[in-house]
């Protein structure tokens, strides 16, 4: 549930506790902000509404792109190596089954002569074959399955979609999108490209002191429009973009010991210990990876985790949280969210917060705040219940299971986070009420930015709150000549 405080929360951490925080997952430790094309910023798990017996694993990486960021955009690293880990036989270790992601970068002809990563010369039309012609520079990757304990094979291969540099270089971007689509050995589908940021959040007014457009208590009817930007509230994220790597894999393959559909799972980024140069100046890896990022429930390590333990948190390994548990029962976000607002949100023996993020549902287990022994059940992951039907993207309620209707009346909806993640939750608003307890205490205010949806969502495919109702499931990027950052009233 962390993930919904994830940019107010990183804002308090930021101002109070003087950490290097950006919002969500991005730019959430000292090492990773130098980093980009490593630092995990999302990851989510959701059982699919457009094929409900596949599974979405989707991580997102490099923040905070300006689509007209010319003229070397943003691509993945090929020096990086992309994971997504599961458990799926519920002994929160997360090795049961991993897809490894790699890319490798081409620089074909012109690029010998011409200046551009991408020119109309004709427009690009394709991945490859003649209309690729402009793709002077062309990533390609190949997808990999790990099995613990039962040996590796390469499950697919696919072409990156570039980024949406502009309508003349690009004239049909979705249709060039939809190309970036290509099929699994074991059934399923992957994509890896740009697309639209769709984490909203009125993250510049956080900045400013906590200087809010609207909120921060909403009001029932206010708080239950999902459409809505209450009052001057503003989402700083519209017209930014964001990499993608989306896997669809059918849930048979992830089953666990009879019939086991209860997951958990993470992203993580790698890099190499060693690199060395090719003689065409590029780097290639040598020996092994160390792990740099990785993320399951979102803002844990942005507003959990204090400052001079982050990177070391990114480094280490889900099933070794009980090292970090004195920062999930007495979380200091809460203390901060209380200086700020002058607020007595509890602050001590937190063990709702370590149920909801450690444990597998139903949650409670063995105390272990008040001075009992750690737990070695601890374990940051994200899990998701694929029992539990999808909701149509029409029918998605941002605020998952503390949903309500206009009169505060519940109105939950059990396929949101923290039941998996899919890209629309409302992670912020979510997270706020959840570190102030709404889990313990039902009467925990309506808090919020007023920010509830994805506003200025480009392309087609979308409900008019901005949820992308197909595969990848994250909206097309916004392009780099004709980009908007919509301010309300526009």
């Amino acid at each position: 549930m962390f993930v919904a405080i994830r940019k107010l929360s990183c804002m308090l951490l930021l101002l109070l506790l003087a950490s290097p925080v950006f919002a969500a997952s991005h730019r959430e430790a000292p090492l990773i902000a130098s980093d980009p094309t490593a630092d995990n910023t999302d990851f989510y798990m959701f059982r699919s509404w457009q094929d409900p017996d596949k599974v979405i694993l989707v991580m997102n990486v490099i923040p905070g792109q300006e689509p007209g960021a010319a003229p070397n955009y943003f691509n993945f690293a090929d020096d990086v190596l992309y994971e997504i880990h599961l458990d799926t036989n519920k002994n929160n270790i997360a090795q049961n089954i991993t897809y490894q992601i790699r890319f490798k970068t081409e620089i074909r002809p012109p690029g010998n002569v011409f200046p551009f990563a991408y020119v109309a010369i004709p427009p690009i039309t394709a991945l490859d074959g003649g209309g690729a012609a402009g793709l002077i520079l062309r990533q390609t990757y190949t997808v990999t399955e790990v099995h613990y304990g039962g040996g590796q094979q390469q499950i697919g291969q696919g072409i990156a979609v570039p980024s949406n540099v502009g309508p003349r270089t690009m004239p049909n971007y979705e249709a060039l999108a939809a190309q970036g689509i290509f099929p699994l050995s074991n059934g399923g589908r992957v994509f890896a490209g740009q697309r639209d940021e769709t984490f909203y959040i009125d993250l510049g007014a956080i900045f400013d002191t906590l200087n809010l457009h609207a909120g921060p208590i909403l009001s029932p009817a206010e708080d239950a429009n999902d459409s809505a930007l209450v009052g001057a509230a503003r989402d700083t994220f519209s017209g930014f973009n964001i990499n993608t790597i989306a896997l669809e894999i059918p849930i048979s393959a992830v089953e666990g010991p009879n019939g086991n559909r209860v997951i958990g799972g993470y992203a993580s980024t790698s890099r190499p210990k060693v690199t060395v140069l090719r003689n065409n100046g590029n780097r290639q890896a040598a020996g092994r990876f160390a792990q740099v990022s990785r993320m399951g429930n979102p803002l844990v390590n942005e507003l959990i985790i204090p400052t001079d333990r982050k990177d070391r948190w990114n480094a280490g390994e889900p099933e070794n949280e009980a090292q970090f548990l004195s920062a999930y029962c007495t979380p200091a976000v809460v203390a901060a969210i209380n200086q700020v607002f002058g607020t007595n949100f509890p602050t001590a023996n937190r063990e709702d917060l370590v149920n909801a993020l450690l444990r597998y549902p139903p949650g409670p287990g063995p105390a272990v705040c008040g001075g009992g022994a750690p737990s070695d059940q601890l374990t940051e992951l994200l899990r998701v219940d694929l029992t539990v039907p999808p909701t149509a993207p029409a029918n998605q309620k941002r605020l998952g299971p503390l949903a309500h209707d206009a009169s505060g009346a519940p109105t939950p909806d059990l396929a949101g986070w923290p039941n998996g993640r899919r890209p629309n939750d409302d992670v912020l608003d979510l997270f706020l009420r959840v570190g102030a307890g709404a889990l313990i205490n039902p009467a925990t205010p309506n808090l919020g930015d007023g920010v509830n949806f994805n506003i200025g969502t480009p392309g087609s495919n979308i409900t008019s709150n901005g949820i992308s109702t197909v595969f990848p499931f994250l909206p097309t990027p916004h392009d780099g000549r004709d980009r908007r950052h919509i301010d309300p009233g526009e």
